[in-house]
């Protein structure tokens, strides 16, 4: 297992140094059989390890185009049905709703990702599933805070967090889909009250990174901010001793408080315009089966969707929590919404 851990990390550093927005990896020589064509907006170093594992075992080709995903949705809308794509891969749900309502992903039935892939983490039409859980939760300075002073999400708009609270930009997607899931919970006027909070306890102008808010905290400059796990687990890898703790949100109480922390999804979905829909599904339901999930668990420091396995060490570290399993759709169909509110509150 170290053996191909080590294979697959070795892969990561060959590809760091030609990723780029836009480009196209050519296929390996070696393979044969049919190609895939996948717009992905995730980076290359974290999927081709997987995808080199899938064309190991099934000798089907991955020719990938890594992108933002506005620019690869833009793509697949003017390409229409003379598409090379097969396979859209992305990140957040409201990416993943976007792409299903503007009609450029194929609806599928299959038993294998009906079993692997829980109902709330893939779309009801069976347009895209998700292939990788990404909690979003707060994380705080160990030695300026006690995780007993923590709470939820909601907690952090109270006057005891004045000048304490670093945020990444309301740019960001995965703070859209946040802010979506607050509405969910709470209902506009009170998300919107929230939001303002938050606004009001910045410690310093939210930042453009996750990783900068990890770091504002080492530095002091705030004591608690809300960041994706795996970003914290990644620097955490490369610094144990680093003094910033990770709190699990709305654990506890019934009704919202208690509903459990923010998740979201990196995703896929096959295309209207594949030439190779059976080959596509194949590749859809091997990423959600158990050698994908592991690399996605190990690799990229994320939960796996399918519960038959388990997260990494590292992040084991941090036990269990309860998710807020609101259906991913929502955090689509609420994005607008949720922009508006951010930009009412005052949150840039």
């Amino acid at each position: 297992m170290m053996v191909k851990i080590a294979a697959r990390l070795l892969a990561i550093l060959l590809v760091v140094g030609v990723a780029a927005c836009g480009r196209s990896a050519p296929p390996a020589d070696s393979a044969s059989g049919p190609e895939l064509v996948v717009y992905s907006s995730r980076i290359e170093q974290l999927i081709k390890p997987i995808f080199d594992d899938f064309t190991e075992e099934t000798g089907i080709r991955i020719r990938y185009v890594t992108d933002d995903a506005g620019p690869l949705l833009a793509r697949l809308r003017a390409e229409g049905e003379n598409s090379p794509a097969d396979m859209l891969i992305t990140v957040d749900a409201g990416n993943l709703w976007q792409a299903a309502e503007i009609g450029v992903l194929e609806p599928v039935q299959s038993a294998v990702l009906s079993a692997n892939v829980p109902p709330a983490l893939r779309d009801e039409q069976g347009r895209w599933f998700g292939v990788s859980i990404r909690a979003r939760t707060i994380v705080y300075a160990t030695d300026r805070v006690k995780p007993e002073e923590l709470g939820g999400y909601e907690d952090l708009a109270n006057p005891e967090w004045s000048g304490r609270l670093c945020l990444r930009t309301a740019k960001k997607v995965y703070n859209q889909s946040l802010v979506a899931s607050l509405i969910v919970a709470l209902g506009q006027a009170k998300a919107e009250q929230v939001v303002a909070g938050w606004v009001e306890n910045l410690a310093v102008a939210p930042f453009a990174s996750d990783n900068k808010v990890i770091e504002a905290i080492d530095a002091g400059q705030c004591d608690v901010g809300l960041v994706n796990t795996y970003y914290l687990a990644r620097m955490l890898a490369d610094n144990p001793k680093l003094p910033v703790g990770l709190f699990w949100a709305n654990q506890q109480g019934d009704g919202p408080a208690g509903r459990g922390v923010h998740v979201n999804i990196s995703g896929a979905g096959i295309t209207k315009a594949s030439k190779h829909k059976a080959e596509a599904l194949r590749l859809l339901e091997w990423l959600s089966a158990s050698a994908a999930q592991y690399d996605f668990a190990s690799l990229n420091l994320e939960y796996p969707v399918n519960d038959a396995t388990a997260p990494s060490a590292l992040i084991q570290q941090w036990g269990s929590f309860r998710p807020d399993y609101m259906p991913m759709s929502e955090a689509g169909r609420l994005q607008s919404d949720a922009i508006k509110l951010m930009d009412r509150a005052g949150y840039r």
